[in-house]
């Protein structure tokens, strides 16, 4: 078939969602179906080129041209209503590439909506956030606690604190009805977590959707060539976090546990450094930035353990997938979509969001019994399967096989399959 996937950054930005969806791509074009993306443009990017099979092209969009409403220059994010040159920039591209099905990634399906009823091509949207209905996208109210769900009376004032008044009400509006319109017209929702499917109000509506994860590579376990940073990272056995060093993924938490294990060794963090991100760290802590991918997968390998103790709701962390792809266990928060990922004293352990003594108490586990640790690690590797390409794929071309053939599809609205 022909999909065309829409996602508003794409190498050689690079984040968890623009991995997932470069590596879709090519997973789908490796099936046969013909693939073409369509993205935000990219300073020093082509308009268009080749990614392998996979065809890339790079459209403008109005608010794109508008810098000073952008927290981050580099990442100049689709809104989450109709961007009026980016929507001609997409009927263009739908005659252009003649899709089948469109499969939209983040607030970019907006701008996709109006022009949907115009063309025969059926609509997947991936939720790999809570933007649905969360105008920051991470559910967490003011910044500090999970929230209970939207009103526009709590979302607006929680918004203004982040974005300024202005900016938060064109968001939070535009969102609210960009959502309304979905619900009625998405063909097909994908949840990457049942937390996702839960917060966004999937489970409690009409509009039709699946939970499939996240996923990654099936050859995510082979290394490739040792990058020259990593003779930095100190000796084999270390405790490893990869992630934004922020306090939404814990951070500050994740410190205080640390300072209370007992004959700990040196705990590695990579990531971005970001505002509030701690100024200073304790000496056994090493601290790295903008290391590529395929360095942190050999960072995973001669890790002891990894450390995910995110106080927001992580909708599906693929760093989780990495680190039992690499045959280590995890130290995570019960929150979000952690539990789908975790199975707790099988896989990993599961602690409440928040608790530094919790935390310190199920890393010490790890580093008191080697025998628990490993046999934790070799059910991860076991685990991960479900969490490979090869099984997950498979889940999201059914999912395109039954827009496109409803009459033979099962009755999925609404639904919500577990991962395994």
């Amino acid at each position: 078939m022909r999909v065309l996937l829409l996602s508003q950054f794409y190498p050689p930005a690079i984040g968890g969602e623009e991995r997932h969806v470069r590596n879709l791509g090519r997973a789908l074009a490796q099936r046969g179906h013909d693939v073409s993306i369509g993205t935000l443009m990219h300073a020093g990017s082509p308009r268009s080129e080749l990614d392998g099979a996979v065809r890339v092209h790079r459209l403008r969009g109005t608010l794109q041209r508008l810098s000073v409403i952008h927290a981050d220059s580099e990442r100049r994010h689709a809104p989450p209503f109709p961007d009026p040159e980016l929507v001609f920039a997409l009927k263009r591209l739908i005659a252009q590439e003649r899709p089948d099905v469109v499969h939209a990634h983040n607030w970019i399906y907006a701008s996709f909506l109006p022009i949907k009823p115009l063309g025969r091509a059926r609509l997947v949207v991936t939720l790999h956030d809570y933007g649905l209905v969360c105008a920051k996208k991470n559910f967490m109210h003011l910044g500090t606690h999970l929230c209970d769900g939207p009103r526009l009376a709590k979302c607006l004032p929680c918004a203004a604190a982040h974005y300024g008044t202005t900016k938060a009400t064109a968001t939070t509006l535009g969102n609210c009805a960009s959502s309304f319109l979905a619900r009625r017209v998405v063909d097909r929702f994908i949840a990457v977590s049942h937390a996702v499917a839960r917060h966004t109000g999937l489970t409690d509506g009409h509009a039709p959707y699946e939970v499939i994860p996240n996923f990654i590579p099936d050859d995510v376990g082979v290394l490739g060539a040792e990058d020259p940073c990593l003779r930095e990272l100190p000796e084999d056995g270390f405790i490893l976090f990869v992630g934004d060093m922020m306090r939404l993924k814990g951070i500050d938490v994740l410190l205080s546990a640390y300072a209370r294990l007992e004959q700990a060794p040196p705990l590695v963090l990579i990531g971005r450094r970001l505002p509030d991100t701690p100024a200073e760290f304790p000496p056994n802590v090493r601290v790295f930035s903008n290391w590529p991918h395929s360095a942190i997968m050999h960072a995973w390998h001669r890790s002891l353990f990894g450390v995910l103790p995110s106080v927001g709701p992580e909708a599906c962390a693929t760093v989780i997938m990495e680190a039992m792809a690499s045959g280590k266990a995890v130290v995570a928060t019960d929150v979000g979509g952690m539990p789908d990922l975790v199975d707790h004293g099988k896989t990993g352990l599961l602690v409440p969001p928040g608790d530094a003594p919790a935390l310190t108490r199920a890393m010490q586990a790890f580093l008191n019994d080697r025998a628990l640790l490993t046999r934790m690690e070799s059910r991860s590797l076991a685990r991960v399967e479900r969490l490979k390409a090869g099984t997950v794929v498979t889940r999201i071309e059914q999912v395109y096989h039954d827009v496109l053939h409803p009459a033979t599809a099962q009755d999925h609205a609404p639904c919500a399959p577990t991962f395994g």
